[in-house]
């Protein structure tokens, strides 16, 4: 690893950490109606005291306080913490993957994007068409750098990640709602047409894995209609896709155009 590429990794680490912090903010407050934006700051939740500075420092803060208010020495949910250092580590493999090309910028939109509706799906069962329409809007923009090819290659993926969910929601009849449609529906901006497929069949088998895991914990039995929040697994599908996917299909004899371009194996 040369000392440029260390760099990069390290640079972009920290900027996950700080997306991570603030994306975790943006989709606990938009599950609660409340407003993230504007002159909006960030409070205890449960003394309601203004955070200062030193409070809010991704991945220092929380350990540093031993996950309490200062004011109130209330418990702070590991959450935020946790949060942060998915946001660091996904970052940080990405520039480690990709470096700072076009592709590095295109992955961190779909990982970012991925990460907030997988946040709010989390945590109230909801996927806001805003945020997936606002991830697709990125991806196509950050496609243009491609070329036409590359435009349509997202495009159609678009179009596929929104016909597959439109076809399970059909045929569950409402057992999933348009909003898992319209979320994998702009992840397929980021992804193009292949990496969609490979995204959406990675995220099922995640699916799978956790829904075997939770039923091994007891917090969903068999043959009852508890309901599974989807959305995350397939962030976690979708990340391994941004991370793997061109070499995986690569194996399968697939190469990608612009700009996940794919001539070599790794």
């Amino acid at each position: 690893m040369n000392f440029i590429l260390f760099l990069q990794i390290v640079f972009s680490a920290l900027l996950g950490a700080s997306l991570g912090s603030f994306f975790n903010v943006v989709a606990h407050r938009s599950v609660e109606g409340r407003p993230w934006w504007g002159r909006a700051r960030s409070i205890c939740e449960s003394c309601g005291r203004e955070l200062t500075l030193p409070e809010l420092i991704p991945l220092v803060s929380w350990p540093a306080q031993r996950g309490r208010c200062r004011g109130c020495n209330e418990r702070i949910s590991p959450r935020y913490f946790v949060v942060e250092v998915v946001g660091a580590v996904a970052a940080g493999l990405l520039a480690w993957r990709w470096g700072f090309t076009w592709a590095f910028f295109l992955s961190m939109a779909g990982a970012f994007g991925l990460l907030l509706n997988a946040l709010t799906d989390y945590e109230a069962g909801d996927v806001f068409d805003i945020f997936a329409l606002v991830m697709g809007i990125c991806g196509l923009l950050i496609r243009l750098f491609g070329g036409r090819d590359a435009v349509v290659d997202g495009l159609i993926g678009v179009a596929l990640g929104w016909s597959l969910f439109a076809v399970i929601i059909l045929v569950s009849r409402g057992g999933m709602g348009w909003g898992d449609a319209c979320f994998m529906g702009g992840a397929g901006a980021i992804f193009g047409w292949k990496m969609t497929l490979l995204a959406f069949y990675l995220g099922i088998m995640a699916g799978g894995f956790g829904v075997f895991w939770l039923m091994f914990r007891g917090k969903v039995k068999w043959g009852r209609k508890d309901s599974i929040h989807l959305v995350p697994f397939l962030a976690v599908g979708g990340f391994l896709t941004l991370l793997w996917g061109p070499w995986l299909l690569y194996l399968l004899g697939e190469h990608l155009g612009r700009p996940f371009l794919t001539d070599w194996p790794f």
